[in-house]
């Protein structure tokens, strides 16, 4: 029964013996290396970057992003179930059921966002 275990083991070795020389090399080589102004530079496509960078983007538009996301994912699945169980449905309520309480959990947390103000965008 051990041999059966043997590749299994084998092969945690070696990933761990890989990992822990690739992250000592790193280290080895990394200390070598000499910061300059030339490297610490932002590199954009070969110019030197010129003016102000970009301005950084509200935590409001990436919390509305993952809420679309979410959303949006979760409607996109209903059309995919209801082909594939098109004739349980007839047979047994209990899919339809499930997917109906999926729905008013979806609708809930919604209706949650929406009092919390997490979808507006003048906040």
């Amino acid at each position: 029964m051990l041999r059966d275990y043997l590749p299994v083991l084998l092969q945690i070795v070696v990933a761990i013996l890989f990992a822990a020389s690739a992250l000592a090399v790193s280290i080895l080589v990394g200390k070598t290396g000499r910061r300059t102004p030339a490297k610490d530079l932002a590199y954009e496509c070969g110019m030197i970057p010129q003016g102000e960078t970009q301005p950084r983007f509200s935590v409001k538009f990436y919390l509305v992003a993952m809420l679309f996301i979410l959303f949006d994912l979760e409607i996109v699945f209903m059309y995919p179930w209801a082909v594939v169980y098109k004739e349980s449905i007839v047979q047994s309520k209990s899919i339809l059921w499930s997917m109906l309480s999926f729905i008013t959990i979806l609708m809930v947390g919604y209706i949650y966002a929406l009092k919390k103000g997490a979808l507006d965008w003048k906040k």
